[in-house]
């Protein structure tokens, strides 16, 4: 595997899922983003918490100290505190800012490292696609709960319903070339 170009596809990957999670913010009210189906359920702001606890504790120093660290306090990102959308806002950018620093401090040099998580030993590749993993499961909790707020309002994120049959046809219109999935979704912003 060729270092450089998977740690390229996974910034990729991992900007993909980003920008769903923005781009369903963007279609809500601001109150909506606390609103939780019931008292044992997450509003969309609990899981930005989660999200935000999560990517500092395994990004900040990914290279030299374990995933989980000592002062990460895990409970309290399931606490409906976060008050403002700006707040929100803020945390969203700070954890994946760690999560993009991380992967810029990796290089061809330094790609077979191991790293831990709770003690458990990961290959980079490992780690990272453990937490694509992760943060893929969050997002797609967000745009549900997101669809379900705006519910006939919604703006479908990928191929709107009933479109396949057109999106594969100009995309079989394109000779076959390489480029990663989310290229085009990526620069349409």
């Amino acid at each position: 595997m060729n270092p450089v170009e998977y740690i390229e596809g996974i910034k990729k990957q991992f900007l993909y899922y980003k920008l769903l999670g923005e781009k369903t913010i963007d279609q809500l009210p601001d109150q909506k983003l606390f609103w939780q189906y019931n008292d044992t359920s997450n509003s969309i702001a609990i899981i930005t918490k989660h999200l935000w606890g999560n990517m500092k504790s395994r990004w900040t120093d990914f290279l030299t100290t374990d995933g989980e660290k000592e002062w990460r306090e895990r409970d309290t990102e399931f606490e409906n505190d976060i008050k403002t959308k700006e707040e929100l806002l803020r945390i969203w950018n700070e954890g994946w800012k760690s999560l993009f620093d991380a992967l810029d401090s990796i290089y061809e040099h330094n790609f077979d490292q191991t790293v831990y998580i709770r003690n458990i030993e990961h290959s980079i590749t490992e780690a990272i696609n453990r937490q694509l993993a992760h943060y893929s499961y969050h997002i797609g909790q967000i745009v549900f709960i997101g669809k379900m707020i705006c519910d006939i309002n919604w703006q479908s994120l990928s191929i709107p319903k009933g479109d396949s049959n057109a999106y594969n046809k100009k995309r079989f219109a394109t000779p076959k070339h390489k480029a990663h999935y989310t290229d085009k979704l990526i620069k349409d912003e």
